[in-house]
Parts: structure tokens; sequence; C-alpha cells
């Protein structure tokens, strides 16, 4: 019986470890504003929603590549995957399956945009439109 209760216990530890280690680090609205602010930084914003809500507002300089293009469309974006890529799409939800294919292409300094476009636009952010 302990042993059964140990072999669970180190599986759900290995389970936890992969969970999180496959999370991507979060960046505040102010830090990709300071981010945005200096030349030197190359940062690049992905923007994974839809092609009709970017035309509705973006963040500027973001490159708008649907979630469900990211694979298709990585020659775009390869160029960047060592720099810092910051992804958002309305809520989140979309965002993470992104990241999860950017992760597997390579990229290597992912960072999720909290509160995403609803974030954003709450406190009262610029866009492009």
């Amino acid at each position: 019986m302990k042993s059964i209760k140990l072999s669970l216990v180190i599986l759900l530890s290995v389970i936890s470890l992969f969970t999180f280690a496959q999370q991507t680090a979060s960046i505040s609205q102010q830090e990709l504003l300071a981010l945005m602010a200096t030349p030197s930084k190359q940062t690049v914003i992905l923007d994974v929603r839809s092609a009709e809500e970017f035309s509705e507002g973006h963040i500027q300089g973001a490159i708008n590549i649907s979630h469900e293009q990211i694979n298709a469309n990585l020659n775009k974006i390869i160029a960047f995957k060592d720099k810092t890529v910051v992804v958002h799409c309305r809520s989140g939800r979309r965002a993470i399956s992104a990241e999860h294919d950017l992760r597997a292409a390579g990229f290597s300094d992912l960072r999720h945009l909290e509160g995403d476009m609803k974030g954003w636009q709450a406190a009262n952010l610029p866009l492009v439109k």
C-alpha cells in the first residue's frame, strides 16, 4: 500500500512539473508599454485574434496571425524566435493555444499579456484602428 501511495505522489509531482514548466511567463500592460518605448529592446507583439477582431482595434505594431494559423504562417515570424514575443488574444484561451505551437517551434522567450485585449481596453490603453 505504501508503494502505491509513493508511486502516486511521484506521478503527480512529475505531472505538475511538466504542467507548470509549459506555462508562459506573463507580462503586465505597463511592462509592455515600457518595452514598446525602448527601441533597442526588440519585442514582437503577436495578436492571435481573427483578422476582423484585429481590424476593430489592436496594439500598435502588433502582428496579426490567427491562433488557428500559427503553424501555417511560421515563416512570417520565425525570424523572431529568439526575441521576446508577447502573445495575446481577446481573453486568453486562443493565446495559450498559440503559445503551445510557438514553444514547439522553438520560440524561446514567450510572454502572455496579462488581461489580454479585454484588459488592455479596460485600462483605456491606446489602440490602432
